[in-house]
């Protein structure tokens, strides 16, 4: 019962999220590309709730003639779940920064300094730092209103636009297509690889694994379908390591986070649980742990407890390839042609032990990876699943 309020709080909720946005805009608080279609045109159509989790509304939507995403009042998951001491990004008080009198070369540098903490002093920063202003001043008028700036700056604190804007020249990241003030629209929602998501909430918890499994091969895509999303995954992971702005961890990776468009490309579904390399690693610097346990962020970025220093190692156990063809080894192998079977399952177990940090076994991960994918494209080349 007590779900079920939470659920039905949440479907009620996003009335009251508009009305809050629009109430700021009105106010002069706050600004953004959508915010006339949002509040005074009435041109965006609210859709059914995508989301269980109470801090995290998302909305399917339609905008300008486009199926979208909608997302607004998104706490920080991540940062709830790296245990103690760790605030919630949404216990921040929005729309307080910047000041007024704060001039254009001041919020630069705002944002150069914030970008630095959260992504590593990069020597690409400047360039995004320009993104994000070019962004802010969408009505082109070669200004930055505080109304604009205080929107944007609320936005930089979500993970997810974080990672979005870094990802926006990337193939498998959904894209941004407006904001109001940290209310942001990205493009439609994708299909989930992971048939036990369409489900409603209240059944999935219910459902054994055998159950779970067999959702899997009943309803999933066909296989070569699932060979193609399982490329653009792959993709995905190269994207993440040593990018123009720095190295990303998947720290929660599972098949509701593999999703894909209407012609079977790969899309990112929740890139909340995507983290810059910065940010772990600012974690776990001189942690105090008993066992290896206590130095595991998000839920699967685990480091080594050093027993002796009784503090986190810096390295994580597990680079996201390993963690991807863990995943894989259920997607793919359930259906997969007989002449592959065993290829296909000799590779991805050797792709689940690899361990430690990319960077240190750079030429062997890319080899790993560049096996799998040969070894999918040659099976779906020159058909019509490629």
């Amino acid at each position: 019962m007590r779900r079920l309020r939470r659920l039905a709080h949440l479907v009620l909720f996003c009335p009251f999220s508009k009305g809050l946005q629009c109430d700021q805009y009105r106010k002069g608080i706050i600004s953004g590309s959508m915010c006339q279609d949002l509040c005074s045109l009435h041109r965006v159509q609210w859709g059914a709730c995508l989301s269980s989790h109470p801090g995290q509304q998302v909305y399917s939507g339609l905008w300008q003639g486009k199926e979208v995403t909608i997302k607004c009042g998104i706490e920080d998951s991540l940062h709830s779940k790296a245990g103690e001491g760790v605030t919630p990004r949404r216990e921040l008080v929005l729309f307080d920064k910047p000041n007024r009198g704060t001039s254009i070369k001041e919020f630069r540098e705002m944002t150069l300094s914030f970008l630095k903490a959260n992504l590593g002093d990069l020597p690409s920063l400047p360039t995004l730092v320009g993104q994000v202003l070019l962004m802010a001043d969408f009505n082109k008028d070669s200004r930055v209103s505080l109304a604009e700036a205080k929107s944007v700056w609320a936005l930089l604190q979500r993970n997810e636009f974080l990672l979005l804007l870094s990802l926006q020249d990337k193939e498998h990241a959904s894209k941004l297509l407006g904001f109001c003030g940290d209310l942001y629209v990205t493009e439609g929602v994708p299909h989930g690889s992971w048939p036990g998501a369409v489900l409603p909430p209240l059944l999935q918890p219910l459902l054994p694994p055998a159950l779970h499994r067999a959702l899997q091969r009943w309803l999933a895509p066909a296989w070569p379908w699932r060979a193609k999303i399982a490329i653009g995954l792959l993709e995905f992971v190269e994207e993440l390591f040593h990018g123009a702005y720095g190295t990303f961890y998947m720290c929660e990776t599972t098949l509701a986070n593999v999703g894909y468009t209407a012609h079977y490309d790969f899309r990112m579904a929740d890139l909340q649980q995507v983290v810059p390399e910065a940010a772990v690693r600012r974690f776990l610097q001189g942690r105090h742990c008993e066992r290896s346990a206590d130095c595991t962020y998000g839920r699967d970025c685990r480091a080594p407890c050093d027993q002796l220093m009784r503090q986190c190692k810096g390295d994580l156990v597990q680079p996201n390839l390993a963690k991807v063809c863990e995943l894989l080894r259920d997607y793919l192998l359930p259906g997969a042609p007989a002449d592959l079977q065993e290829e296909l399952g000799r590779q991805l177990r050797t792709c689940t032990t690899l361990s430690g940090l990319a960077s240190q076994v750079e030429a062997h991960h890319s080899l790993v990876l560049s096996h799998l994918k040969t070894l999918l494209w040659k099976k779906i080349s020159n058909t019509k699943y490629s």
